[in-house]
């Protein structure tokens, strides 16, 4: 596979937010954008509350990659389910007096049909965050706790 290239532009708006965009994400046909406003978390000086922060980011990637990968890896192996979701944590502390996102802990929760099904969801569930490419790019420790639900 060839390399693949993501640009993003972060521009500071005032205090301490800014404004995030994609040009890859923009729609030629509406003229939108697809931006995000981004701020210090409000745990830190001048930080904003109700603003994506890159905290929530960092998390907010590998929970989402999970998914992605989950649908693909779900997709091939012909799983059958009902819906998918992951809540997701990610924790900040200091180490070695730098602040890190040193665990990020994923809730994964799939519906299935059928009872059957349950432990080859369970793998697959497994190998999507083994294969995700977002937890392999990260020195966080990534911890998955997953919920298989039966509903008929």
């Amino acid at each position: 596979m060839e390399k693949h290239v993501y640009n993003v532009d972060v521009t500071w708006t005032q205090d301490r937010k800014g404004i995030m965009c994609s040009p890859e994400l923009n729609n030629a046909e509406t003229q939108e954008t697809n931006c995000l406003e981004v701020a210090t978390p409000p745990e830190f000086p001048n930080g904003m509350p109700h603003i994506w922060s890159p905290e929530h980011l960092f998390t907010a990637a590998v929970s989402s990659c999970l998914m992605t990968t989950f649908l693909a890896i779900s997709g091939y192996s012909k799983l059958e389910f009902i819906s998918f979701k992951c809540p997701s944590k990610g924790i900040l502390e200091k180490v070695d007096g730098k602040f890190v996102m040193s665990e990020i802990q994923l809730f994964p929760e799939v519906v299935i049909a059928d009872e059957k099904q349950r432990d080859r969801a369970e793998r697959i569930i497994e190998k999507s965050e083994k294969a995700c490419l977002i937890s392999n790019s990260i020195t966080s420790k990534v911890t998955l706790k997953s919920t298989i639900i039966i509903q008929n």
